[in-house]
Parts: structure tokens; C-alpha cells; sequence
């Protein structure tokens, strides 16, 4: 059983949001075994997408576990339970994020060319103001929030092996977030984004 993530906060200036940054949550050691358990045990997955009416291959690998579907971009995951390996991650950062969840997208980063593009993760199934909790295992990456009405106001929260992002009040309704694409040489990346679906599915954009 990995023990609950140690303690210690940063909390990023971001107006209008309750954001919580705990580095190095999980220990490298514990870090590493996560990764190589997901990395070789989730049933990842090249999905295929709709943007602007056309389809394409999503820019990185994915997988959907929890107890309800999820649809976005013409693609709907189905509900399948989580394995013992995501459950036990999602039991130790639920006292970090102050919630409970019931699922989980999780995205692999092969490299450099894998990004995310510019979302909210506003979904209705969420709820109003929801809490998500970001993990993440594997190589650093740039993390960035912009303003949703100026989005020239941006700010960059780098995420690396074992850290924790709680995303509260306001972070959803008041920011964009998005993985850029870098030309550097990194190495895999797993991204796990816990959440609580609480109402009926609908239809959203790309998600993190």
C-alpha cells in the first residue's frame, strides 16, 4: 500500500484560483514503481478524435478507468473499474485534494512531440466548481494556465516525477491549461487526472 503523500505546499499565484502544488508527493522510489506499473499495465490507447470536423490521432496515448463513461471530441470512453494500481494512487492523494473520485483519464507522454492543447475541464458531468487532482509520473514537463479572457496572461507551473497539482475553486472557471510541445529531448511522461463525475454524461472538449 504506497503511503499517503507527504506533506509540504507551494501555492501558485494564480488569481481567481485555489491551486496547490505538493513537489515530490510521492517519493522517487514509490514514483518510479508507479510508473513502471502503469506504463506496462494500463490499456493504452491511440485514440482518435474529432477537431474542427476532421479526424485525428490524439497527440499522446490514453486511457479511461471509473465508474462512468466519458465522451469528448466525437470519442467516448467507457466505464470500466479502475485497477488496483490507479485506486491506490487515487486513496492517497484524495486527503491532498480534499475529495473523494470515482475516475481517472490517464495520458502518457512518449515524448517531446506529445502535448495537450488549451481546455478547462468544465465539463457539466463535473459539477460546478470541481476539484481535480493531477499526479504526475515520469519525465518534467511545462505546465501552462492562461486567462480565459485575456489570454495573453499566462503562467507556467512545471510539473516532474511524483508531484501533485490540486486544481480547486476557480481554477476551471477563470483558466485554460495546456502541455505545449517542446523540441528538447525528454522522456516519458504519465499523467493521471483524478476527478468526480457527479451528473448525467455529456459531451466536452479535450480534456487533460
Amino acid at each position: 500500500m504506497t503511503p499517503a503523500p507527504r506533506p509540504g505546499v507551494v501555492r501558485p499565484d494564480l488569481p481567481g484560483a485555489e491551486l496547490r502544488l505538493y513537489p515530490g508527493a510521492f517519493p522517487a522510489a514509490e514514483a518510479g514503481r508507479h510508473f513502471r506499473t502503469l506504463r506496462g499495465g494500463l490499456d493504452w490507447q491511440a485514440a482518435e478524435i474529432t477537431i474542427f470536423g476532421r479526424r485525428v490521432l490524439s497527440p499522446r496515448l490514453s486511457a479511461w478507468y471509473g465508474d462512468a463513461p466519458y465522451t469528448y471530441s466525437g470519442l467516448t470512453w467507457p466505464a470500466r473499474p479502475m485497477p488496483p494500481a490507479l485506486q491506490e494512487i487515487a486513496d492517497a492523494v484524495a486527503g491532498l485534494a480534499g475529495a473523494r473520485f470515482n475516475t481517472v483519464l490517464a495520458n502518457l507522454y512518449r515524448d517531446g512531440a506529445d502535448s495537450m492543447g488549451w481546455h478547462s475541464d468544465d465539463e457539466p458531468e463535473l459539477g460546478p466548481d470541481p476539484v481535480i487532482a493531477s499526479v504526475v509520473f515520469g519525465a518534467e514537463r511545462r505546465f501552462l494556465f492562461r486567462d480565459r479572457r485575456d489570454k495573453s496572461a499566462k503562467q507556467e507551473v512545471p510539473l516532474g516525477d511524483g508531484d501533485v497539482l490540486i486544481m480547486g475553486a476557480g481554477t476551471q472557471a477563470h483558466w485554460q491549461h495546456a502541455v505545449p510541445k517542446t523540441a528538447r529531448r525528454v522522456g516519458e511522461r504519465i499523467n493521471l487526472t483524478f476527478r468526480r463525475i457527479v451528473a448525467p454524461i455529456g459531451s466536452s472538449q479535450e480534456p487533460s
